[in-house]
């Protein structure tokens, strides 16, 4: 589809004044206070916007839509545990960061073990954010390749040179105050998106009557209380694994920390975090509804049976394009039949209409799979990589294919807005990181120009890194899971590291770098062996148990030690 010239000016216009504005605001940094902690000028809700925008990325906007009309909405439970998390880094982390005037969260590490167990906590911390900084270039990439045919590497390289032009320039101020405005038009645009969806509906279904057709099949089970781990989100999961995943992201990991460590005060740094507790969930059910009114809509309005035009282009073209098309009509026979009982389910609720739209869905979904092995064979005989997974096209091609002129633009604007303001905070963090863990922490002194230039460097080589590991991503099964699983591979490990060092004081650096060291190899063994079904861990676990493996390892290694002394 080809963009109309008043969705480009929107476009255009909006991602131009954001840099513009990021870059002029910001300019003249002189000092490290000012580039890393924006000069401590931060207010509560500047640094509440600022940490939503930099965990409400472009895949947040692009996944989750596409997760609640394949998946509903349970994966809301997925966040249950953050609010408890807020709660906890206000009374402990907050108060020692400040009083330790820490530029870096790692620098807290060194002063209650030792260098190497604050660089290696710091190299876990770049290792694992330089991953998810080109993941988050990469989503929104995709996108605009569907939207305007680029190829991906040129778009990668754009939208990494658009974000690295007023981080670079600015520094930590420069991505507070734009990712303030950026929120600002991310809510404008889905409430926006929200209101259009529903409003596109037929003139007799009300939004208590879209609820109840996405209810009829399955969508609407938000709340899963079962023990069984096969259910990747579940309440306790969310609750147990979900806690320790947002302790260590909110808490450990520096592109989270340098949000709320730019707060005037302590005051100032909790009231923001707890307002981001408090608006986050609502946030991400009411994205997921987006997604649930999605799925509504395609049930009165056919839907491609491959969201992904590129994947639909391919086995078109291939030997199995008859069978395909066979497909595609089995597809058309079962939404035919579907309108009846969906009528009849409206106006009666009835039990058979509910429980027919529940199975032609079910069945809609089985072709839809047969499809994708269709592409997936079309693909590898034409030895060419085509994703047929297509969750993350779902909304965007909702977006494109039924909103007017002008909110085409602004819809592309959000997606985008979202990538560069989590990319920003990204780079922003690897950069102050290696300038502070590593770079300072290992040189002679340095002037405060020098250690600001050193700080932009740095930025711009992350920067450059992220691109490059955007050129060479691949799509997982959905976006969002891939962040929260390379997160979950590394943040319980280092989560465990700073709560050995709040709660525990007779553990000492010795046994923490050893056991961290051990840990990391243990989980990531964990996670390949669920990936390769020898075990049953979905991901989330993987925080709580590389949290409590580091504990546990350090605490009989430094039991160990001292009665080697005892003995000795």
């Amino acid at each position: 589809m080809q963009l109309n010239w008043i969705d480009w000016a929107v476009l255009i216009a909006t991602l131009l004044a954001i840099v513009i504005y990021g870059t002029w605001q910001t300019r003249g940094s002189q000092n490290v206070q000012d580039y890393l902690k924006g000069g401590n000028t931060s207010k509560w809700w500047t640094i509440g916007l600022s940490v939503m925008a930099t965990q409400a990325s472009a895949i947040t906007f692009l996944s989750t839509p596409g997760q609640a009309f394949n998946d509903g909405m349970g994966f809301v439970q997925f966040y249950f545990g953050l609010p408890i998390a807020m709660v906890v880094i206000c009374m402990v982390f907050i108060p020692l960061y400040h009083r330790l005037n820490v530029y870096t969260a790692y620098e807290f590490l060194e002063k209650r073990f030792d260098l190497k167990t604050r660089t290696l906590t710091a190299i876990l911390f770049l290792i694992q954010r330089g991953l998810a900084a080109g993941i988050t270039i990469f989503a929104p990439a995709i996108i605009l390749s569907v939207v305007l045919g680029w190829d991906l590497l040129t778009l990668n390289i754009l939208i990494g040179v658009l974000v690295i032009i007023y981080t670079v320039s600015g520094g930590t101020r420069a991505v507070n105050v734009t990712q303030k405005h950026q929120m600002v038009v991310i809510f404008i645009g889905m409430l926006i998106a929200f209101f259009l969806i529903v409003d596109k509906l037929p003139q007799d279904i009300t939004f208590t009557k879209a609820l109840s057709i996405a209810g009829a099949s399955g969508k609407m089970e938000i709340l899963d209380f079962s023990f069984d781990l096969n259910n990747r989100y579940t309440v306790w999961s969310g609750f147990i694994g979900g806690t320790f995943l947002m302790l260590s992201y909110f808490g450990t990991d520096q592109s989270q920390v340098q949000r709320y460590l730019s707060g005037k005060s302590v005051k100032e740094m909790q009231l923001g975090l707890i307002f981001n507790g408090l608006l986050k969930v609502p946030m991400q059910f009411f994205i997921l509804l987006v997604g649930v009114m999605v799925f509504v809509f395609y049930q009165f309005n056919e839907a491609p049976i491959n969201f992904n035009p590129t994947a639909t282009a391919v086995v078109l073209d291939s030997e199995f394009s008859e069978d395909y098309k066979s497909l595609q009509k089995e597809q058309q026979v079962v939404f035919n039949s579907k309108q009846a009982y969906i009528n009849t389910f409206v106006n009666s609720d009835s039990f058979e209409a509910s429980s027919y739209i529940s199975k032609a869905n079910k069945t809609n979904d089985s072709i839809r799979n047969e499809a994708k092995l269709l592409i997936d064979k079309a693909a590898k005989n034409k030895n060419i990589k085509v994703e047929s997974n297509d969750k993350d096209y779902v909304f965007i091609h909702f977006i494109l294919n039924n909103l007017p002129r002008g909110l085409i633009g602004l819809l592309l604007a959000v997606i985008l807005s979202a990538a560069m303001s989590s990319t920003s905070s990204e780079l922003n963090a690897l950069g102050s990181t290696t300038t502070i863990d590593l770079y300072k922490r290992n040189t002679s002194e340095k002037s405060e120009e020098h250690m600001v230039k050193a700080s932009k460097w740095f930025t711009f080589a992350w920067g450059i890194i992220a691109i490059g590991v955007a050129c060479v991503a691949n799509l997982a099964e959905n976006l969002i899971q891939l962040v929260n699983i390379i997160g979950s591979i590394f943040y319980g490990n280092v989560l465990g590291i700073f709560l050995l060092a709040f709660f525990f004081k007779f553990v000492k650096g010795q046994a923490v770098f050893i056991a961290a060291i051990i840990t990391q190899f243990i989980v990531i063994a964990l996670f390949f062996l669920n990936e390769y079904e020898i075990i049953n861990l979905p991901f989330l676990w993987l925080n709580f148990v590389g949290c409590a493996i580091v504990i546990t390892i350090s605490c009989l290694l430094q039991l160990n030690d001292e009665n080697d002394r005892i003995t000795t």
